[in-house]
């Protein structure tokens, strides 16, 4: 095309203000395609976040969009009992499981018009949401029930009644608000939409709702349900939907992601710049996590791994690379821990550093987290040469080759500390299996090959556009029609088995 695409990248809760794997793919991405130009739209919990990253030259917009500010417009649609009408008989298909169009509902709502007061005030909505209650949340006040039907509805509402911004593509990094905010805009601008997901955004919120002990009854399973519904509608508007990896891709369809829709591209690593790192051993034995010090990287379960390890490799050092002050109060349950134990001589928090340093003589990697996609982590350890264990979340089972000796369940530290023990027993055999993930790592997870595929997919869906603002209907996906999983970049890109 003759000039440069923009393409919206609709994000939720990570990059610009919030660093992690997906903050930093997000950005290396911008920074690679640098013929493209990027608005993001992000959607945000509060105002005035700080940003964590410089924003490239080719971001040529920002908009931030806040779920907590309702909508501010005194505007109302035309019609409003027949649009209430309507939002009742789309909630009853999306309780069925359905994915139902949602094109004439979104564009009846005008910018800044939230659904809420009128929904409330009218008997079709107060019906639907008081007839809801008493069929799943009978045992429960139903106060308990309102106020978690309005948490989870204004901020819904929130987004079908913003405007996103203009652009020749929208891409969301979730499905979610994220992706609900994606369907609006494909719908009322008539652009093309591919999502990306680098873990399953509803998958990642249930574990969450499950583990909280005051969302309870109907409410938790509304919450769940909720973001189920918001992945299946996003799959169905979306024109292409990308999975880090090929178990994901399936859950996707289990879903109702329609196959043909579906492809995995795998994360990318920067291989020149870590396959440069040069191996220089230290005196003692070397085992290093690197990450975030938050509960979901489970450092506790690391610390406690540090001293079974230690018990038994007496030189043994510990290393914990990255920043201690996204959660102080982790960070100093972590810290207290370690003095407990009484491993201070031996385990340091070492906050942000450049990673290649720590590659360059660690003896092993750990990653000990409870949830992960597809982590860089291993991909970078595994391209400088430094062998990895870990907890078995995500794609890293794949990304381990299924060698059960250095993948353990998570929360649990005999395991990681047998697999480090193994490492540091057999030598010998760690170098041929280094040099084997080595070369795996080269061929199949170069980051500049992904990103030249999503380069690709972007001019591509720029300039042949989408069928119009209308979804295709999962049913409609004829079996078998599936993209190869191995479709990744370059050509046929990784293997489905993985790493």
């Amino acid at each position: 095309m003759s000039r440069r695409p923009t393409v919206c990248l609709i994000l939720e809760g990570s990059y610009p203000f919030i660093t992690g794997g997906v903050s930093a793919w997000v950005h290396q991405l911008i920074l690679y395609l640098e013929d493209i130009d990027f608005v993001l739209y992000t959607i945000s919990p509060a105002r005035d976040q700080t940003q964590r990253y410089e924003l490239p030259g080719n971001v040529v917009a920002h908009r931030d969009m806040v779920l907590s500010e309702p909508p501010r417009s005194r505007r109302r649609p035309a019609g409003v009992n027949a649009l209430i009408d309507e939002v009742a008989a789309i909630h009853e298909l999306l309780l069925d499981g359905e994915a139902p169009e949602l094109d004439r509902l979104v564009n009846q709502i005008p910018e800044g018009y939230s659904l809420y007061r009128d929904g409330i005030k009218s008997d079709a909505g107060w019906h639907l949401l008081t007839s809801r209650n008493r069929r799943k949340n009978p045992a429960y006040p139903f106060s308990d029930y309102f106020w978690a039907w309005k948490s989870t509805h204004d901020m819904m509402f929130a987004i079908l009644a913003d405007s996103a911004p203009e652009a020749d593509l929208y891409h969301p990094v979730s499905t979610g608000y994220a992706g609900l905010a994606a369907l609006c805009a494909k719908i009322r601008r008539g652009k093309p939409l591919i999502l990306t997901e680098h873990g399953l955004y509803h998958k990642e919120r249930e574990m969450e709702i499950r583990k909280t002990p005051f969302v309870r009854g109907y409410q938790r399973d509304m919450w769940i349900g909720i973001y189920n519904n918001l992945s299946r509608l996003c799959y169905r508007y979306a024109d292409l939907i990308i999975a880090l990896f090929e178990q994901n891709r399936r859950l996707q369809i289990e879903l109702g992601a329609p196959e043909a829709k579906t492809r995995v591209i795998p994360n990318g690593i920067d291989v020149p710049f870590y396959s440069g790192v040069e191996r220089r051993s230290r005196e003692g034995f070397h085992v290093g996590l690197v990450g975030r010090v938050v509960p979901i990287k489970d450092i506790k379960t690391f610390i406690s791994m540090a001293k079974i390890v230690s018990e038994r490799i007496p030189q043994a050092v510990f290393h914990c690379i990255g920043p201690t002050d996204e959660d102080p109060g982790y960070y100093e349950d972590c810290r207290i821990m370690v003095e407990s134990l009484k491993l201070s001589d031996r385990f340091h928090f070492a906050g942000r550093r450049d990673v290649r340093e720590y590659y360059s003589f660690l003896d092993v990697l750990l990653l000990t987290s409870v949830r992960e996609a597809q982590p860089l982590v291993i991909l970078e350890a595994y391209c400088a040469g430094v062998p990895v264990v870990a907890t078995r979340v995500g794609n890293v089972a794949e990304l381990l080759d299924y060698d059960d000796r250095f993948i353990a369940p998570s929360k649990d530290p005999e395991k990681l500390a047998a697999g480090v023990r193994f490492i540091h027993e057999h030598p010998e055999e760690m170098r041929t299996i280094v040099q084997k993930n080595r070369d795996r790592v080269v061929r199949f997870y170069d980051r500049d090959k992904v990103f030249q595929t999503y380069g690709e997919l972007y001019r591509r869906y720029v300039e042949t556009g989408s069928a119009g603002g209308r979804g295709a209907d999962p049913r409609d996906a004829a079996p078998g029609r599936g993209a190869d999983p191995r479709d990744a970049a370059p050509g046929r890109g990784a293997d489905p088995r993985g790493v």
